[in-house]
Order: C-alpha cells, then structure tokens, then sequence
C-alpha cells in the first residue's frame, strides 16, 4: 500500500476505538508534558496522554487558575481529581466510550464551579441517567451541558437539572436512545436545545410539552425522523424559536412539497435543501454583504449583540458537529450539498474562535472526501472543491497554531485530501511540506502521526520526494521510528513513518538519504521486533525500495548486512496477512540480486520458507503470487539454491503459478522454471510434475513476451539432450514410479519453440539481410525481434556455455533458439551485455556462432540471429578499443 486516509473509526456498537490509542503520561516521563511553555496556565489540554494519578498531583501546583480542560479516557477521568483544579469551568472530554457513572459523579462532585461540560463525540455506552442526577446536585452553576450516545435520560435526571441548575440555557442529548420528552418541557432555562441523532423521539409529545419553553431559541433535530408536518407545527406554533437545524433528516429530504415550501413563518431552517448561508445572512440587519462571509463578518463586527452572539455560537458549533456525524456517515446523494454548500460551511467553521469548533471541522473536512478509507480512495470533486474556496491554506494555517489539538486534526485532513493529486500539489506549492516535517518531530504523538501519515501520501508523487528529502522529512520520518518502536501505541506512527518512507526509497537519491539517516537499521529493527501487521508491512516494502537500487547504490548490501535483517523478512513470509508476506517476499526477491545475500537467505531458511509460501498462495492476490515466485527465481540463479528449491518440492507451486492468469506471475514463474531446468534433475521433476504443458501455454500464449521467452528457454534447457541421461539413472528419488514419455513431451516443447521463434520472423526482413552483408539489414531484423526487457536478464558463464553448446545441437530448433537468445544477451545497451559478451568470448563462442551463421542446413532465422550476435560482438570490441 502506498498511501492511507483515514476516518473516525469509532460506530456505535464497535470495539474499535481510534482515539483509545493514546501516549501514557506518568510522572517520570520528562519532556512529553512542559507546562512551562504553556501560553497560560488557564487551559490545558491532556488528550494526547493517559494522565495517571501521580502525573496529575505532580502537576497540581500550577491548575490553581485553570479554567478550562480537556481530556481523553477513563483512566484520565479517574486521575483528573489529582490536579486540584476547583476552579475548573469547562470540562471536555473525548474516548468516552469506558467513563463510567462513578467516575463521572466523583469528577462533577469534585468541580462544583464547573459552567459547562461536554462528553463526545464519542458515544457515552456506560453512562446513565444516574451520574446526569449526580451532575445537577454538584453542580448548579452549569449552563451548558452536552452529552453523546446515553442509552436512555430518564425524567428523574432530567427533572434533577431543571430543579438544581437554574442557569442551564445550552443542552445537547445527542445520538441518545431515548429522552424523557414530557420531562424536557420542565427545563425552562434552556435556550438551545440538541436532540440530533436521538432514536425514538415521540414528536408528539415534543409538541405538547416542549412548548412550554419560554425562552427556547434554537433547536437541532438533525439525523432523526422527524417528519414534514412535526417540522412545520414547531416552526408555526413557536414564537421564541428563531432557528431550526435539521440536516439529513430523511423524511424531510424525500417530500418534495416540503423542499419547495420557502415559507417558514419567519424562522430559519436549516437543511441539507436549504440555503444556509442565506438563513444565517437573514439573522442580521445588513444583508448586502456577501452571504459566504457571514461567519466571517459576524467575528469581525465592532459592536456585539449579545443575543445574537449566542445564536452564532450555537449555530457554529450544532451545524459543524451535524457535518461531522454526516460526513462519518457518508450517505449517498449528497454531492451537490457538499460540493455548494458544505465545504464552504466547512471551511469557514475552520476560522471560529472556538478550538473544538475549528477540530471538528478539520476532522469533517478529512471525512468527507473519503470513499473508502480501506483502498485509499477519495471524492475527487470533494478535493479539489476545498481547494477552489481556499481551503489549503486555511489547513496549513491551522497546522502552524501552538494548539497540537488543531494540528493534529489539520494534518489528518491534508494527509487525506492529499491523495488527490491537484490537492498534493497545491499543498507542496504552499509551504505545506515543510509544515508537515516539522510537525512530525513533535512530542504529541497525535500530532506526529497524522503529519507522518501526511508525507506518506505526499511521498507518493514523484515530484515531491525531493522535496520532501530537502525539508529534512527523511530524518523525522526515521527519528519517529526510534523513538516510538517498542512504545505501547506507537503503531500508528511507526506504520506510516515506515510508509512514507518505503515511498522515498523507491527514488534512487532519496533512498540513499535514508540509509544515511539510519533508516536501514530503524527498518530491521521495526520489521525484527514489531508485532503489528500493518507495521510489518510498510517496513518490509521500505526494506524492499532500498534493495531496488543495486546498480546505483549500496542499500541492497547493507540491508542483507544489517543484523537481523534477512531473518526477519523470512519470518515474516510466514504471516497470516498476505500484504506481510507480499512485501517480505518482495524485499526477498530484491536482496536477491546480491550474490551475497542470496546465500545468506538460503542459509537463513529462505528456501523453505519461499517454497512454502508460493505453495500456499495459489489462490492469493497476483502481487503475493509474483513476489514468491521472484524471490524463488532471484535464488534459484545459484545452482545450490536452484538444487535445494527442487528438492524441497518447489518445482510444483511454480508450474500452478505458471497457469496464473496475470501477465507478471507468468513471468516471475517462468523465470524461476528458467532457472531450475538449467539442473537435469530438476529439468525431470518440471516434467514429471506436468510442467511441460504449462511451460507450452506459456510460450504459446502469454501475453507478455518475456514470459514467452523465459518458458521457450526453459523448455530447450529440458530437451537439450541432458534430460535423457538423467532419466535413465532415475536421478529425480522423490518420483521414481512416475511413468515419463519423453519423446512426447520433446516433441510438443520443440514444436512450440520453434512456433516461438517463428513468431518474431518477418519474410521479407529475413530475406533482405540474408542476400545482403549490409549492417542496415541486421539492424532492422534485430529492431523487429527485440525485446526490450530480456537486457535485463544476467547468465551465467555456465549458462552461456550452454547455449554455445546448443548452437552445435542436432536440433536445428534448438540452434535457432540458442541464437536468438543469444542475440537478446548480446543487444548493445543491454543492462548486462559487456557481461555477456565477455563470456561469449571465454567460451570460444565467435568460431561456434561463424559455423552455425554458414551452416548450410540450418534455418534461415538461426542463421540470420547467429551474424547479429557476431556483430554484436564486434560492436562491443571496437566500443572497448575506442574506450581504451
């Protein structure tokens, strides 16, 4: 996998909470919590930290002033009485999901100042009417209180906070199962009132009893079921009620007469049919300006209206978290919303005075273009929306606030929308690179996750590596996995480090910059002692990169030599999680190509580990498939390597690879079948296990030529001649009592050589360069049976010699095939034809390829390819006269 987006994963009913993976903060933990740099000890934020009771005491001496605090858990629930905060009035909290009754009660018992308190948006599962009960006793001066996902408010709790707390004007029981609906009609401070998402809400009741609320000003019904004509009672009958919200409200969004009515008995409506920033512009006397604007206008105007200070700053917040629930939802059918209307009320919530409102629509912002977060797939119209109403920048401005909430949720939305690659663009155009890696050596570990997961996806486009490298994102990316590996919940950090990293070292020069970094041990290590699958993967695809480049650089060597390295990507082979596998293999395959390594894996139990995994991914993804079957051909170019893969019955999951029906597992396959065939006793074994009518298929009807190639050589290895020797001495002992007809198979493999190479002849070419000794003849002939990859193919001096000798062969099939690999070897600027030149000039082969080319009953094609390769082989030798 090359990028990641992510949503909340948090649904009710799930065990899988995102926000749970948090930084444990105890007392002995030096450097992760400085309150001395601190604007002002009024406001704390602990989310990212597991605040235990003694990390709590130790910080009491400064919470003498604090008024404002937010955290995360129940464990930071039960710790937070430590810090002796009496003066506390605003609580927040998040992970909610284990916060319990007692918990709760003790924590409101202990903070009777306390004004508001907000639980979610995370579902409160274990909270009940009773610590509601608790709350209004301790707390009478409350005036705002929000809570998420209580199973059922009962009409003690909510009769409790009528009675004790006389000053409650805000209320929000959002994504309940069930609210006391008479007993809410006794809360008569209230003025703003949310009961989005609740289930079960008897609207006739709400009718009867909710209007007894003198003072109720705006009410938020989004996400439930209210239908058209509770909707247009509320509107007529209330006179106090100014504004309704009500977005994605189902019955409401499917009668059309109820869209198409603009009368609202002089109160706004908001709905997802709606003109939004036309109702807000409404609330104000000066409706000249720019609707668009409104929020904007509204925070900058000079003189203030109390009132409707108090409406805006509702509307704000119900309207940012009634996006946020749609945008987690994702429901069809609301492109046009988002692409009109709610980007625009995304981005401009981005700009509110108040963090948690500026959070949310971050966190809305990095939802809402995702399609699927599994596959890395996001809106593209979504993206580059934010984009048009200048939503990049006002992201890279929220990731330079001091408050680490806002960068956190800020780089999570760049991570996402970066996807997109206009998006990747723009925010690398606006600074937003060097942004990103310097957000990743902070000390939050939020914070440096979601910038990690923002380089990984930026790291995907070429043209950003680079820069990624000069902004010095190389060395955070590495220092991340330092210093989070071994950390309990680090993985998220650790997984997209290593992803973006893995990305880098695809590039030569960036990948250079990571081994130099230490990149390469921080990998093994991660890939050695890491339990996690997700972080088992990137590692071992960033492993794989850094191997790639054994031309050009070192890292293919200092991996293999990095203690532990080769062992772990075995063990990692044997994953239950196919990415795992497909990546360790890969990096396998790659190490390969270093003659060292490749003995070092096989000493490692590389062969028994690769030959059991291309046994058991017969049915796994095509990218499994052609790793396993790479990394058995990357061994199996030793002999020793190609003997032992045959005795340890490799021979039969590379044929079933064979039949796949993806081009790169043919080739990868065949390659290895290439391999084995050079040794008799496997040549037998490729027979006996009904190889040859795979290598045939292959060689007839692949649609990838180097398959054809591979398979064609494969099958004039086998029906050279050696074969018949072994067959006679029973050299293969795992399948002596197999019945074996060689002559049948020989003559089907040299039928579909020769077809092979027929298939590259053109007529009138041939003729030409046979009645002609003109270089322009051969030329155009080598142009017309080229093909392009076979230069990357690297023989051995045996394997050389081999074809030499074939050229004497009796076949004149076999003679043909000979040369024209030969030819394919020997081709100028070929990536290893110095190589094969200079072994063909060891092994005598000029005077063997001048009687084969003068031969007067061979074909007219091995004939013609045998006075290519001798002018090849002359090109090579004036080339290194001239050098010289």
């Amino acid at each position: 996998m090359s990028r990641r987006v992510r949503r909340r994963v948090e649904r009710r009913g799930t065990a899988e909470v995102e926000a749970q993976e948090i930084e444990m903060l105890s007392s002995d933990m030096k450097g992760v919590l400085d309150w001395t740099r601190l604007p002002d000890d009024t406001a704390l934020d602990l989310r990212p930290h597991k605040c235990d009771a003694a990390a709590a005491a130790s910080l009491a001496s400064r919470c003498e002033n604090l008024q404002k605090l937010r955290f995360r858990g129940p464990e930071s629930a039960v710790a937070i009485i430590n810090l002796q905060a009496r003066s506390l009035r605003q609580i927040s909290v998040d992970g909610c999901r284990k916060i319990t009754d007692a918990s709760l009660s003790v924590l409101a018992a202990r903070h009777e100042a306390l004004e508001c308190l907000q639980l979610g948006p995370d579902l409160c599962e274990r909270i009940s009417s009773d610590a509601l009960k608790a709350i209004a006793i301790c707390c009478p001066r409350l005036q705002k209180l929000r809570l998420t996902g209580i199973h059922e408010i009962d009409a003690d709790a909510i009769n409790a906070l009528a009675k004790c707390c006389p000053n409650l004007m805000d209320v929000g029981f959002i994504d309940c199962r069930k609210v006391d609906e008479t007993a809410m009609g006794n809360v008569t401070s209230v003025r703003f009132l949310s009961v989005a998402g609740t289930c079960n809400v008897r609207w006739g009741l709400v009718l009867q009893h909710w209007k007894k609320l003198p003072h109720l000003t705006g009410l938020d019904v989004s996400r439930t079921d209210i239908t058209p004509s509770a909707v247009l009672r509320l509107l007529k009958l209330w006179h106090s009620l100014k504004v309704l919200c009500a977005l994605n409200c189902r019955a409401l969004e499917e009668d059309a007469a109820f869209v198409s009515n603009n009368n609202h008995k002089g109160k706004i409506l908001f709905a997802l049919s709606t003109d939004n920033f036309k109702g807000i512009a409404s609330l104000f006397a000066d409706t000249t300006k720019n609707e668009r604007n409104v929020f904007l206008d509204w925070r900058n105007m000079n003189i203030k209206d109390r009132k409707l200070d108090e409406v805006m700053k509702w509307l704000e917040w119900t309207l940012c978290y009634a996006l946020l629930r749609i945008s987690e939802s994702n429901p069809p059918g609301l492109d046009n919303f988002w692409l009109n209307q709610g980007t625009s009320l995304l981005l401009s919530f981005m700009q509110s005075a108040e963090e948690e409102v500026q959070e949310r629509a971050a966190t809305a912002l990095a939802t809402f273009v995702v399609i699927d977060d599994e596959n890395a797939s996001i809106d593209p119209g979504r993206a580059e929306a934010v984009i048009r109403v200048g939503g990049i920048s006002l992201l890279l401005n929220l990731a330079r606030s001091w408050q680490e909430g806002l960068q956190a949720e800020a780089a999570k939305a760049i991570a996402n929308l970066s996807v997109n690659a206009n998006v990747a663009k723009a925010v690398a155009e606006e600074g937003g690179i060097n942004i990103l890696a310097n957000l990743a050596t902070s000390m939050n570990r939020l914070v440096a996750e979601e910038a990690a997961g923002g380089l990984w996806n930026l790291s995907v486009g070429e043209e950003h590596k680079g820069a990624i490298a000069e902004s010095g994102g190389v060395k955070s990316l590495v220092d991340l996995i330092i210093k989070w590996s071994g950390t309990a919940g680090g993985e998220g950090v650790l997984e997209r480090a290593a992803g973006a990293l893995a990305n880098l070292a695809a590039d030569d020069k960036c990948s250079i910059e990571v081994a130099s970094a230490d990149g390469v041990h921080a990998l093994v290590t991660l890939a050695r002692s890491c339990k996690v699958e997700g972080v088992q993967e990137q590692a071992a695809r960033a492993l794989a990169n850094l191997a790639a480049h054994g031309d050009s650089n070192s890292n293919n060597a200092a991996v293999g030599q990095e203690v532990g390295a080769l062992e772990a990507l075995v063990k990692l082979t044997r994953s239950s999680n196919d990415g795992v596998r497909q990546e360790a293999a890969g990096a396998l395959w790659n190490l390969s190509f270093d003659d060292r390594n490749r003995e070092a894996i096989a000493a490692a139990g590389g062969v028994e580990a690769l030959v059991a995994l291309a046994r058991s991914c017969s049915n796994a993804s095509h990218g499994l498939q052609e790793r396993a079957a790479g990394a058995l051909w990357g061994l199996s170019v030793s002999e020793a390597n190609s003997i032992a893969i045959g005795q340890e019955g490799g021979v039969a999951p590379l044929i079933a690879l064979a039949r796949s029906d993806a081009e790169d597992v043919h080739e990868t396959a065949a390659g290895a079948l290439w391999n084995l065939a050079f040794n008799p006793g496997n040549a037998l074994r490729i027979v006996e296990e009904g190889g040859v009518p795979a290598l045939v298929c292959l060689c007839s009807s692949s649609v990838s030529k180097m398959a054809r190639f591979m398979s064609a050589l494969a099958l004039a290895y086998m029906f050279d001649g050696r074969l018949d020797q072994v067959a006679l001495i029973g050299t293969s002992t795992e399948s002596t009592s197999k019945s074996v007809s060689l002559d049948g198979a020989r003559r089907m493999a040299l039928k579909h050589i020769e077809a092979f190479i027929l298939s590259f002849s053109n007529p009138q070419a041939f003729s030409a360069a046979a009645a002609s000794s003109a270089t322009a003849a051969l030329t155009q002939v080598t142009s017309s049976v080229r093909i392009q990859d076979a230069g990357h193919l690297r023989c051995s001096g045996a394997e050389i010699g081999r074809f030499v000798s074939m050229l004497r062969n009796p076949s004149s099939i076999l003679k043909a095939c000979a040369a024209f690999a030969l030819l394919q070897f020997t081709i100028p600027g070929g990536r290893h034809a110095l190589h094969h030149v200079s072994l063909l000039q060891n092994a005598g082969a000029p005077r063997v390829l001048r009687a084969a080319a003068a031969a007067t009953g061979a074909p007219l094609e091995a004939k013609i390819f045998a006075r290519i390769v001798l002018r090849n082989l002359e090109h090579h030798m004036e080339s290194s006269l001239k050098s010289s």
